[in-house]
């Protein structure tokens, strides 16, 4: 990597771009980048085999040859003064690095691959929190809805804590493009007869999580194979759809790692 390139006007075009990607949940869409903030993300990115677009460092950070050196594997470096840095980090305690990176392009439902789709899902938490279950439990894609919270918003990307670059997200869907997946259906309902321990769970297969306080909608539901109840000994109406996600997709890798 060649020396750095120091920035130090916050009207640089670079810098505009970067507040727009913190500030604006969608602004990649537009942009064609996502910003990933602090070491963990940038090395997770690194260890996914993909590359940034571009390293920008604060100037404490490029003291520091740990963070030289990641900054390294990127084609471009920037330098910015901590308090520039700052001015677009989108953390309270801002991180000394962050990447630039293009996300691939996964217009289309990829058919036969094991999925998690998401109706409407909106909290940023929830959504990471089901992209690191769906990575850690063997479910290769996930396929947002119409109506959900954007996947690469930097909310999202900082709470999947890196998941997103170990699966396949298809934004934007409408319900009717399910159908390319080839793949059974399968909802959780409170109103379900079946529990979900006691379910024959279809291999491979789509779990549908629903809104947080809506849940599946019925257009949905009526599409699914399959609709079974998580049991709840201590009486709480429903579970946190994070939550539920990774119980219902726990039991399908059980399953599997059982032979059953």
């Amino acid at each position: 990597m060649s020396e750095p390139l120091r920035v130090t006007s916050r009207d640089n075009p670079l810098l505009v771009k970067l507040r727009k990607l913190t500030q604006d949940p969608a602004a990649y869409r537009k942009l064609g980048l996502v910003w990933l903030e602090g070491d963990h993300l940038c090395r997770a990115l690194l260890a996914r085999g993909q590359r940034p677009a571009q390293a920008v460092v604060s100037e404490s950070g490029w003291l520091q040859p740990a963070l030289r050196e990641l900054a390294a594997a990127a084609p471009k470096a920037v330098v910015l003064p901590n308090a520039l840095f700052a001015g677009v980090s989108a953390l309270e305690s801002p991180a000394r690095i962050g990447f630039t990176w293009v996300p691939p392009a996964q217009n289309e439902v990829a058919a036969g691959q094991a999925a998690v789709v998401l109706d409407r899902v909106q909290d940023a938490g929830n959504l990471g929190s089901i992209l690191r279950s769906a990575s850690a439990l063997g479910f290769a894609q996930v396929i947002a809805l119409k109506g959900s919270a954007a996947l690469w918003s930097p909310k999202v990307v900082r709470a999947g804590m890196g998941a997103h670059f170990n699966l396949r997200l298809v934004e934007g869907v409408e319900i009717e493009a399910l159908q390319a997946l080839g793949l059974p259906l399968v909802a959780t309902s409170s109103h379900a007869a079946l529990p979900v321990h006691e379910a024959t769970l279809p291999w491979p297969c789509a779990w549908v999580m629903g809104h947080e306080g809506q849940g599946v909608r019925e257009e949905l539901l009526q599409r699914c194979e399959l609709t079974v109840r998580i049991a709840q000994p201590g009486g709480e109406e429903s579970l946190n759809v994070a939550a539920a996600a990774a119980i219902c997709l726990h039991e399908t890798a059980r399953r599997r790692g059982a032979g059953q």
